[in-house]
């Protein structure tokens, strides 16, 4: 691999800027639906944008595409979308100078194990399924394979002479290591090139050179139900997938929910967040792309707008920069050394209460607050963000020790946050039971030096009752 650089957040908040880029103002006479309109204006208009290189690295010694092949592809891993995808442009200006044709593929494997669920993968397949179709109005072969990339990716390159693989970029093991296992195992004359695909470039163009062999039509249903997961986890309805549900959801939160954002996004009562975070994680939405749009709102907004974007860019990046310079990102022994000095310090404490795994799965302990948090994630799929900082602290005070009170957490947020398994989840997880990303404080039994939080202060903040009657646990 090639020297990796860390990106400073002062560079992550510039990448939000474009250039000619007007700010508007919000329209309250706007129908539903503006914003699809929007963005197919913007991209039409923004047909020249450059790729810029910087976004690119070498993942084989080999940099240039093999002659006399017949195709170039892109192997979609994180970002589970056709249009502001640096990768898939990229990959189609290598197939535009050779005059090849471009494909598309996805690589589909489900790990044995309980974070296998239907609320995750039936998100992802139906965000492919739009995939799919917007490729083939587009000339592009979409190819669903079966198996893990190092299986049967190369294979799919020699059957099809193919003469170089693009891919995007996520920092987390799992797909660091199936970047390794394609590189050896794919033929050495091909390159093979990842792109940092969180930023914005418009597919806009149809591609014109049709490959001679189609690609295989995918049974999305059939492929859904075949799929070895945890069906007790169930999908939940106020999400549809794909970039289509995406960009609804954006709509509402610029039109609705932008306005609350700076002043009641830490009221679990309140309709004041994006809810845009599945559409992220899955890369059915670019992150870059509603830092644009929201940015585009200008002073009606007020200061939502810059409060909103130091948490969707600066934030959120600095998740993506931690687990990558970090092996141990999801470990105790992946915090800053005066957090684990100050948790192990600790960890003899007694605790008032302790629980099991399952007990806390089930939502059975003494706080009503705690159980109703629980229980949102469980049924909607999804935890109020300010929460999800007091549910992970009270795993840390009720259970035997650091170490386990941060598994817990990363299996709870995993299996049943439609936005887990994710960098943001892991650092989440971090900076609330090992202080990553924070200072220490006031020292205090079980917690030492980290941060504490509390049921009284969750009262000050927000009516907690109104919320444990709202989502008080029913039949787990």
């Amino acid at each position: 691999m090639s020297e990796k650089k860390r990106k400073s957040t002062s560079a992550a908040a510039a990448a939000v800027k474009e250039p000619g880029a007007k700010q508007q103002k919000l329209d309250p006479t706007k129908e539903k639906g503006w914003l699809k309109d929007s963005l197919k204006q913007q991209r039409t208009k923004n047909k020249q944008m450059k790729f810029n290189r910087k976004r690119l690295r070498y993942i084989s010694n080999t940099e240039r595409i093999k002659q006399g092949s017949e195709g170039v592809l892109y192997w979609m891993s994180r970002d589970h979308r056709v249009q502001d995808n640096w990768a898939l442009i990229h990959a189609q200006q290598l197939a535009l100078k050779e005059k090849l044709p471009l494909h598309v593929c996805f690589c589909l494997f489900v790990p044995k194990s309980l974070l296998s669920t239907l609320r995750h993968y039936s998100f992802m397949l139906k965000g492919l399924k739009e995939v799919e179709k917007e490729c083939k109005a587009l000339d592009i072969q979409f190819h669903l394979l079966h198996g893990s990339a190092g299986d049967v990716l190369p294979g799919f390159v020699s059957d099809r002479e193919l003469g170089a693989v693009v891919t995007d970029f996520s920092p987390l093991r799992e797909p660091l290591q199936w970047l390794e296992d394609v590189k050896k195992t794919l033929p050495k004359d091909i390159p093979l090139i990842q792109v940092d695909a969180h930023n914005v470039v418009p597919c806009w163009r149809k591609h014109p050179y049709t490959a001679a062999r189609t690609a295989k039509k995918v049974d999305w249903e059939n492929t859904l139900a075949s799929l070895q997961v945890d069906r007790t986890i169930e999908e939940p309805e106020w999400a549809k997938p794909g970039t289509k549900g995406g960009v609804a959801m954006l709509e509402s939160f610029i039109d609705e929910r932008l306005k609350l954002f700076a002043t009641q996004r830490n009221d679990p009562n309140a309709a004041a967040l994006s809810q845009l975070s599945p559409w992220i994680r899955f890369g059915q939405l670019s992150a870059q792309r509603v830092a644009l749009q929201v940015q585009q709102c200008g002073s009606s907004a007020g200061p939502a707008v810059a409060s909103f974007i130091e948490e969707l860019v600066v934030r959120r990046e600095l998740t993506d920069n931690f687990c990558f310079y970090n092996e141990k990102y999801d470990r105790v022994e992946g915090a800053y050394e005066w957090a684990q000095k100050t948790l192990k310090d600790h960890a003899e404490d007694k605790r008032e209460y302790l629980y099991t795994r399952e007990q806390l799965e089930k939502a059975k302990t003494h706080d009503k607050l705690w159980n109703a948090s629980q229980y949102q994630m469980i049924t909607e799929g999804k935890m109020h963000g300010f929460l999800r900082m007091y549910w992970a602290k009270k795993i840390l005070e009720w259970t035997s020790s650091p170490e386990e009170a941060l598994s817990i957490a990363l299996y709870l947020n995993d299996r049943y946050s439609l936005d887990g398994q994710d960098p943001n989840g892991f650092v989440g997880c971090m900076w609330s039971i090992c202080g990553t990303h924070d200072q220490g404080w006031k020292e205090r039994e079980v917690f030492g030096k980290i941060r504490f939080m509390n049921y009284k202060g969750c009262q000050r903040k927000f009516d907690v009752a109104k919320f444990e009657r709202k989502y008080s646990p029913k039949n787990l």
